[in-house]
């Protein structure tokens, strides 16, 4: 009887660690921490320490998910604000 009661308590205190170590590997689709959008664009927040390269590399990996162009519609250089581009099928042809 006491081994069993030994047995459940054990168990009963390693299933919390279950659900933590279950999530640890999980990978979460979504947007990027600071990116807002959908298939036709969207905005990146700015941060003064990312390059405008950066934010290119970003909007085209998130328009090639809909095997979409990107294009960057405006970049205002202040802390805070917001860095905005548009997905599109061909050059030139927006939805």
């Amino acid at each position: 009887m006491r081994r069993n009661l030994a047995v459940v308590i054990a168990i009963a205190l390693s299933l919390p660690c279950v659900g933590e170590s279950a999530l640890a590997g999980t990978v979460f689709v979504g947007p990027p921490p600071g990116l807002t959008g959908n298939d036709t664009g969207g905005i990146i927040t700015y941060s003064p320490g990312v390059r405008l390269a950066d934010y290119h590399e970003i909007a085209a990996n998130w328009c090639a998910r809909w095997g979409r162009l990107s294009h960057l519609t405006s970049v205002h250089r202040r802390y805070g604000d917001y860095v905005a581009f548009i997905c599109m099928d061909h050059p030139g042809i927006v939805h």
